[in-house]
């Protein structure tokens, strides 16, 4: 049996399937209870509304949303912060389109980068083993 601390509240609890404690896991099924009973009723609530109505962190609602537990086409003005930024609010993935499309772009360079790298290693070492050749 393995036992651990629970993160959110810190109890010893023996650890099973979660990563939280039995009580912590009933508190969050509440919480969402709370904000998909809210939701029912006042489909065009923002994020902020709904955390202030239900006192359930807007961290935690985001999770929601994440897991696919509140779906955001129910609600259409629930959005959270992009993952990288932080300052553009998405409705799906971790990422905005910008920053997506910055990764996308560095990634892109760095494989050129890699490549071009590569190729003048070759050439250099082709260039070696032809004086090594002329020399002997």
């Amino acid at each position: 049996m393995n036992l651990g601390n629970c993160p959110r509240c810190g109890k010893l609890f023996a650890m099973n399937f979660r990563d939280i404690c039995p009580d912590c896991a009933k508190g969050i099924e509440t919480e969402y209870q709370k904000c998909s009973d809210y939701l029912r009723e006042h489909r065009g609530t923002s994020m902020t509304e709904l955390s202030e109505v239900t006192g359930v962190t807007v961290r935690q609602i985001t999770k929601f949303i994440r897991e696919g537990r509140i779906s955001v086409i129910d609600a259409p003005n629930l959005s959270y912060p992009c993952e990288v930024c932080g300052t553009t609010f998405i409705q799906e993935s971790n990422m905005c389109v910008s920053c997506r499309n910055r990764l996308t772009k560095e990634l892109n360079q760095s494989v050129r980068d890699e490549q071009v790298n590569r190729d003048s290693n070759s050439n250099r070492k082709a260039a070696y083993s032809a004086l090594d050749k002329y020399n002997n």
